[in-house]
């Protein structure tokens, strides 16, 4: 929903009630990621997509409908669905969503939530999409405290522990329950929407490449610092689009940096009075990426310092170097395709291999495969 959440709020605000559609769940190569999101008006104008274009149609029917009945339901097209063709999902996959309506007497939290995520403030929303407790009930919260009720005190106090893990990460998916909110069960499915910072792109070495890899990194949806030791090269009027120049030695930089599992970071400098020193620290910190740039003789000898300082070999195999996939980058906007590709490819579990080439779904990101379900 974040990504149209600055279009509906003047809905909300409006006092209209309108509905919004969210995959809660894919299998194989379904066409958009679990969290899109498409709002339908009461006049039936539409925001947002859920599919690309392959079953808008039909969700703008089944919204409408929930808008004159009242009552939230789960819908699935797929190809294991008679009506798959007649739909238009084609492209062989499954997705699963859920259709709500939203205004102030169903939901008086949204605003709040909606400004969180406008401020990049981490909130989630968790909705109930099947079973024995009320269909479309929903709880909110943040990393400290909670709003509104799923039914009873275990399924609030479980989900609210289990979604805070979620937030934390970024993650957005169906988590399964007892009614009273016991693990290890599936008679209640909660769909946890979180709206999480964005997450973090560190460059280091203020170079041309670097100028590249920022602005690709912020199309990506990161929060983008560059950092270099030099004050000359290292300007907001060189990096732009850069959230935050950082003008210090990459490594003392890093060390006052909170890192976590979603962070990327891109050491370009391909100097050793600037590279090690970071790399150290970036090897052994929680980041979820770290690639260095450099021909594979650099790479060596920057292999052979690691070691010398103590580093071990499944502390240095967390290394992305060089950085990037082959594709045979020669330019500065080629070089941050490669990075970011590779980027791209680690956080998905994608193979770097042309797609004419492979057999597997193309959509490697599935709520299912993560969560154990299947259709």
């Amino acid at each position: 929903m974040r990504e149209i959440i600055n279009q509906i709020t003047p809905w909300y605000e409006s006092g209209s009630a309108f509905a919004v559609a969210t995959v809660t769940r894919t299998w194989a190569s379904a066409p958009r990621p679990v969290g899109a999101a498409m709002a339908v008006s009461l006049s039936g104008e539409v925001i947002g997509s859920v599919s690309g274009g392959c079953v808008e149609a039909a969700i703008h029917e089944a919204a409408l409908e929930v808008l004159q009945t009242g009552q939230s339901v789960s819908v699935t097209y797929g190809v294991s669905d008679e009506n798959a063709f007649a739909v238009g999902l084609t492209c062989g996959g499954t997705i699963e969503l859920f259709i709500q309506i939203i205004d102030k007497k169903s939901f008086p939290e949204f605003a709040e939530i909606a400004t969180a995520i406008k401020q990049h403030r981490g909130v989630a929303i968790a909705t109930v999409i099947s079973g024995p407790a009320t269909i479309g009930a929903r709880m909110s919260f943040d990393a400290d405290k909670s709003y509104g009720s799923l039914g009873t005190d275990g399924l609030d106090f479980s989900v609210f522990e289990d979604g805070r893990g979620l937030l934390n990460l970024g993650h957005t998916r169906t988590l399964m329950f007892g009614p009273d909110g016991e693990r290890m069960q599936d008679e209640v499915a909660i769909f946890i929407e979180s709206y999480a910072p964005a997450p973090h792109m560190i460059v280091f070495g203020a170079i041309d490449f670097a100028s590249a890899v920022v602005r690709l990194g912020k199309f990506l949806g990161y929060h983008v610092t560059i950092c270099d030791a030099r004050e000359l090269f290292t300007t907001k009027k060189r990096f732009p689009e850069a959230d935050e120049v950082i003008i210090d030695w990459p490594h003392r930089y890093l060390a006052k940096v909170d890192i976590d599992e979603r962070t990327v970071i891109c050491v370009l400098t391909h100097d050793p009075k600037f590279d090690v020193p970071v790399l150290e620290i970036a090897l052994r910190s929680k980041a979820r990426y770290v690639g260095a740039m450099g021909s594979r003789r650099t790479h060596e000898g920057r292999l052979k310092r690691l070691r010398e300082i103590g580093m071990s070999e499944s502390e240095l195999s967390r290394l992305r170097s060089p950085i990037g996939l082959d594709i045979g980058p020669r330019t500065p906007e080629e070089t941050a395709i490669s990075i970011a590709a590779e980027i791209i490819a680690d956080l998905t579990g994608g193979t770097g291999e042309p797609l004419s080439q492979g057999s597997d779904p193309i959509h490697r990101h599935s709520l299912a495969s993560e969560s154990g379900l299947t259709p």
